[in-house]
């Protein structure tokens, strides 16, 4: 039952992370969630000063504020700033860092407090914590709370899926035909935020990072087109967690690490799938590029 349990966490996120994923690449985005990884320091430290205790609830919602905050700040640095997005990146979740270092140093120095005692899960220890009520078992806390995730993320995605298109696509565009492109951005930003900090806690960033990159690369990749890239990219993650489950029983190693090898070894299948069309598509034109000019000179 333990391995269930593992393998539909693992599952949650990658279903959840590779559809926001999808829209931030499109958005050339995709390292925000390993922004967020680092920048929410500052919101853990904050909360511990605030509510006087290391429990996971005030932790995650300091973090959650300050994940939001960093994707603010990137915004206004590519916009106002005039920064490439991977510079204003780089730039907002170092400085968020630093800050979040320079206060642990300066009230939290003797707390054992930082982002691998309350973000960096493990999905191992998944079946370990469970919800128990009224004496009955209901499986782990986390599958639940990521289960809600997903659903919300999910009708999310589904509701607003005309202004998300429109505005990963061309935001100009959009906002030429009334679309509210900031309110996309931002609500956008905070479904990422709260999916990476509630993702982080349960089953660690690696795969969380992960996640938000590669399924929707290898999707990109195999086609053009949005509602199959969604598709594509929620079917390729949980194919890394079922094979990770198992390559990770196999080889005695990393759960976390096994699955995120498998999202690699599916990344160079789709690379070699993608140059395969390419040299199909290259030798179909030039066949009828042959024709087109026998048939022309021919009697």
């Amino acid at each position: 039952m333990d391995a269930f349990w593992i393998i539909l966490t693992g599952a949650l996120v990658a279903a959840t992370c590779g559809l926001l994923g999808c829209f931030l690449l499109l958005r050339k985005m995709t390292m925000v969630g390993d922004a967020i990884s680092h920048a929410v320091l500052p919101g853990i430290v904050l909360a511990y000063l605030v509510a006087h205790t290391r429990a996971s609830l005030p932790m995650l919602i300091g973090a959650a504020i300050f994940g939001v905050l960093t994707t603010i700040i990137i915004e206004i640095l590519n916009k106002k700033g005039k920064l490439q997005i991977d510079a204003a990146i780089g730039v907002a979740f170092t400085w968020l860092f630093a800050i979040g270092v320079i206060l642990v140093s300066a009230f939290a120095d003797k707390v054992d407090l930082d982002q691998e005692c309350v973000l960096y899960g493990e999905i191992a220890y998944v079946p370990l914590n469970t919800w128990i009520v009224n004496g009955q078992n209901m499986g782990p806390q986390t599958v639940w709370i990521l289960s809600i995730n997903f659903v919300i993320i999910l009708l999310y995605i589904i509701l607003g899926y005309r202004g998300l298109q429109l505005t990963s696509f061309d935001p100009l565009f959009a906002a030429t035909l009334g679309i509210a492109t900031s309110f996309w951005h931002y609500s956008l930003m905070s479904a990422v935020s709260l999916t990476t900090v509630l993702s982080f806690e349960s089953v660690g960033a690696i795969m969380v990072v992960a996640f938000l990159v590669g399924p929707p690369a290898i999707a990109y990749m195999l086609t053009d087109n949005l509602p199959k890239m969604l598709l594509l990219s929620v079917l390729s993650g949980i194919l890394a967690a079922i094979g990770g489950y198992f390559l990770s029983s196999w080889v005695n190693g990393s759960i976390a690490g096994a699955m995120v090898s498998c999202i690699g070894l599916e990344f160079i299948i789709a690379l070699l799938i993608k140059k395969g069309k390419e040299k199909t598509s290259m030798e179909d034109a030039a066949h009828h590029i042959r024709e087109a000019g026998f048939s022309k000179h021919s009697p």
